[in-house]
């Protein structure tokens, strides 16, 4: 069992290796849906009503950059448009890519679900504060505190056993479904992979919405 005081190690390093070989630069889509796993234990943070006609799942790492630049960008347009109104439905599913950016989830996890969105707009909006920086570990434990954690409840969360494997479930089950990257989508099972723009997004939702 992968021991959680070494969750850490070589964070920032690992981080560097994994954004230099494991990004998607474009957008590739591929037309066969795919059968994609169910919710991992902690189940999954849904937005936008459950009878919608279309389901986004994203599966994306916290210290990917592409995925920080759609979060930036993309996101935002994409939920005042197709969520806010009801038309999608949408969850953020985890694909850690390096231990920094596990321990970037489970603290996204460790306060409820509730907290789980609010949390992960914080770190993807700071990536390049905390997730590139000399001492990874300090500047994130600094960050969280202004989201309510304090030393020990942060170090206290790092040590949860139970959402360090309900994350690691989720990774494989993306793997298993797919994906070796991020970010990569599932839109009603069609998977996209990349950054992707509102506009691309557009291309892909009117049509299955207008069905």
């Amino acid at each position: 069992m992968t021991n959680r005081r070494q969750l850490l190690t070589g964070a920032a390093g690992i981080a560097a290796a994994a954004l230099a070989g494991a990004e998607f630069t474009g957008i590739t889509a591929a037309r066969a849906q795919t059968k994609l796993p169910d919710a991992g234990p902690l189940g999954d943070v849904w937005l936008g009503p459950a009878d919608a006609k279309v389901t986004v799942i994203e599966y994306a790492s916290m210290t990917c950059s592409h995925c920080a630049h759609f979060h930036e960008t993309t996101w935002p347009e994409l939920k005042k448009k197709y969520i806010d109104t009801g038309k999608i439905r949408f969850t953020l599913r985890e694909f850690p890519l390096d231990p920094l950016a596990t321990a970037g989830f489970m603290l996204a996890r460790c306060n409820g679900n509730d907290k789980f969105y609010p949390m992960t707009d914080l770190l993807f909006s700071q990536q390049k504060n905390w997730a590139f920086v000399d001492k990874p570990v300090d500047a994130l434990s600094a960050l969280v505190k202004q989201a309510g954690f304090s030393q020990e409840s942060f170090e206290a969360c790092l040590k949860r056993q139970d959402i360090y494997d309900a994350i690691t479930t989720v990774k494989d089950g993306g793997a298993k479904a797919g994906v070796d990257a991020t970010p990569t989508f599932f839109v009603n099972g069609q998977k996209l992979s990349g950054a992707v723009s509102i506009a691309e997004f557009d291309k892909v939702l009117e049509p299955l919405l207008a069905k």
